[in-house]
C-alpha cells in the first residue's frame, strides 16, 4: 500500500500530542495515588461527561459500527451508539450513589457489603474482561496506523500499544481525562466533517441511498426486540462498568456525576448518525470489501475523500479506540493493585509514590500482554461482547442493587455473583454471543444476577440473617 503522507503527519502530530500532555501531566498534577486513580476527585461536568462519552466511543462504536452497516444491520447499525446513549439516562440514577460510595473500585465497594470473597471473584472478572478490552482497541489503532503506513499490521499494533503505554503511565487519570476531552472533541467534530465530504465523494446521499436495497435504509431493520435488548445490554454494561465507574469517581460532587450522564447521553446520541453513514457509503460503492468490511471506514474514506480527510478520520478512530484503551489500562491496573494485591494482603503501609510506581509498573506489564493478545485477529465486537458480559453479569446485582437496597444480606450478594455469571456463560455457550430468543448472553446473565439476588435475600432475611452493611463509608 502506497504511504499516505499527510493523513501520517496529522495522525503523528495528534499521537506526539497525547504523549505531551502525559509526559507534562505526570510532572506537575500526580502527587499522591488519589490523583493518579481518581484525577484527586476534583473534576467538572464537562470533563466527566466528555471522558464518559470518549470511553464508550470506542473501536467497536466506529470501525466495529461502520462494519455493521456494510453487513446485515444497514442504517439500524446507528442503535450500537444510540442505544448506548439512551442507556446513560437511567444511569443518571445511580451516578450520585456512585460518587457518594467515595471508593477506588467497583470490588472495592461490593466487598465493603458482601465480603472478602465478593471483592476477589469481581476484581478478577473485570481484570480479564479489561484484558480483552484493551487489546481489542489497540488491534483498532494498529488497523488505522498499517492502513496509512503499509507496514504490517503486528508493527502496527505494537506502535499503537506503546503510545498508549506512555501516555497512560505517565499521567494516570489525570492525562486520561484531559486526552479524553481533546479525543471526543476530535472524534465528534472530525466525523462531522469528514461525513458530509465523503458522501459527496460518493456522488451524494441520492447515489447511496439509490444503490442500496431499500431494507438497508430502514431504522430498524434489526428489529425492535433488538434494539431494545441492546439498551439494556448498555445500561448493564455501565453500571458495573469499571471505566465509567471510576469516571463518576472523579466527579467533584454527586450533582456533576450526575448531570454528566444526563451531558454524555446528548454528545453519544449526535455521534452515532456518522459512523453509520459511512458504513452505508463503503456498502453502496465499494460491495466487495474483503474480511467482512472490518476497514470499510477507512476504505471509503481513503477512496472518496482528500488527504487531508483521511488525516482527520484516521485521527478520529485512533481517538476512539485509545480513549478506551488508556481506561481499560488504567481502570486494570487500578483494580489489581487495589483489590487484588493489596486486598488480598499484599503490604499495606506502602508509600504514595510506590503505590504510584507500582500502577504504572502494572500498566506496561499488562499492556504489553494485551498486545500480545491484540495480535491473533479476534473480531473486535466479538471481543468486546464477551469482556462486557463477563465482567458485568455476575456483579451488576451485587454493586447496583448493593447501592440502592439497605436490607440485602451477605449471603444474597454473593449468590447473585456466581449466579450471574454461570448464567452469561451459559447463553453465550448457547448462543454464540448473540441474540437469542431476542435476549443477549449480558442481559440474561444480569438478569440471572438479579432474581438470585432478590430471592435470596428474601429468604435469608426470612432466616433471621442480618443486613450486610452499606457501601457507603459514612453510614
Amino acid at each position: 500500500m502506497q504511504l499516505q503522507i499527510v493523513p501520517l503527519i496529522i495522525v503523528a502530530a495528534y499521537l506526539v500530542g497525547m504523549l505531551i500532555i502525559g509526559f507534562v501531566v505526570g510532572k506537575l498534577n500526580i502527587k499522591d495515588s488519589s490523583d493518579y486513580m481518581l484525577a484527586g476527585r476534583r473534576m467538572g461536568l464537562f470533563m466527566v461527561a466528555f471522558s464518559l462519552s470518549a470511553n464508550n466511543i470506542g473501536g467497536g462504536s466506529t470501525t466495529g459500527l461502520a462494519q455493521k452497516d456494510f453487513g446485515a444491520w444497514g442504517m439500524s447499525a446507528i442503535w450500537y451508539v444510540l442505544a448506548a446513549s439512551i442507556a446513560m439516562i437511567p444511569l443518571a440514577y445511580f451516578a450520585p450513589k456512585i460518587r457518594k460510595t467515595m471508593a477506588v473500585t467497583i470490588p472495592e465497594v461490593v466487598g465493603r457489603r458482601f465480603g472478602k470473597f465478593s471483592s476477589t471473584f469481581t476484581a478478577v472478572l473485570g481484570v480479564l474482561s479489561l484484558f480483552c478490552l484493551t487489546s481489542s482497541q489497540i488491534a483498532a489503532s494498529g488497523t488505522v496506523v498499517a492502513t496509512l503506513t503499509g507496514i504490517p499490521t503486528n508493527v502496527a499494533l505494537v506502535i499503537a500499544g506503546l503510545v498508549v503505554i506512555l501516555y497512560t503511565t505517565f499521567g494516570g487519570m489525570i492525562a486520561d481525562q484531559i486526552s479524553d476531552l481533546v479525543q471526543f472533541i476530535i472524534i465528534l467534530v472530525g466525523l462531522a466533517i469528514a461525513t458530509p465530504i465523503v458522501i459527496e465523494g460518493c456522488g451524494g446521499w441520492e447515489a447511496i441511498s439509490s444503490a442500496l436495497p431499500p431494507v438497508q435504509l430502514d431504522f430498524a431493520k434489526i428489529g425492535w426486540v433488538t434494539i431494545i435488548g441492546y439498551i439494556f445490554n448498555y445500561f448493564c454494561t455501565f453500571l458495573a462498568g469499571p471505566e465509567m465507574v471510576s469516571r463518576f469517581e472523579t466527579a467533584k460532587d454527586e450533582r456533576t456525576a450526575q448531570n454528566a450522564s444526563w451531558l454524555s447521553a446528548i454528545l453519544m446520541a449526535a455521534m452515532s448518525i456518522f459512523p453509520t453513514l459511512l458504513g452505508l457509503a463503503a456498502l453502496a460503492t465499494m460491495p466487495d470489501l474483503a474480511d467482512g468490511g472490518a476497514n470499510a471506514m477507512m476504505a471509503v474514506t481513503t477512496a472518496h475523500a482528500p488527504g487531508v480527510i483521511v488525516g482527520v478520520i484516521s485521527a478520529a478512530i485512533i481517538c476512539a479506540t485509545m480513549s478506551s484503551a488508556d481506561s481499560n489500562l488504567l481502570c486494570m491496573s487500578t483494580m489489581i493493585m487495589n483489590d487484588l494485591y493489596m486486598g488480598l494482603g499484599g503490604k499495606r503501609n506502602l508509600s504514595e509514590k510506590s503505590i504510584i510506581f507500582y500502577t504504572r509498573a502494572c500498566n506496561v506489564v499488562f499492556a504489553l500482554i494485551a498486545m500480545g493478545i491484540s495480535m491473533f485477529g479476534v473480531d473486535i465486537v466479538t471481543m468486546n461482547t464477551f469482556a462486557f458480559g463477563i465482567r458485568c453479569s455476575g456483579p451488576f446485582a451485587a454493586y447496583g442493587l448493593g447501592l440502592a437496597v439497605p436490607r440485602a444480606t451477605k449471603t444474597a450478594g454473593v449468590f447473585s455473583l456466581v449466579a450471574g455469571t454461570a448464567g452469561f456463560l451459559v447463553w453465550q455457550f448457547l448462543s454464540g454471543g448473540d441474540f437469542l430468543f431476542g435476549i443477549l448472553p449480558v442481559v440474561f446473565g444480569c438478569a440471572v444476577s438479579v432474581v438470585a439476588f432478590f430471592v435470596v435475600n428474601a429468604i435469608t432475611l426470612a432466616m433471621g440473617q442480618k443486613p450486610a452493611p452499606s457501601a457507603y463509608i459514612e453510614e
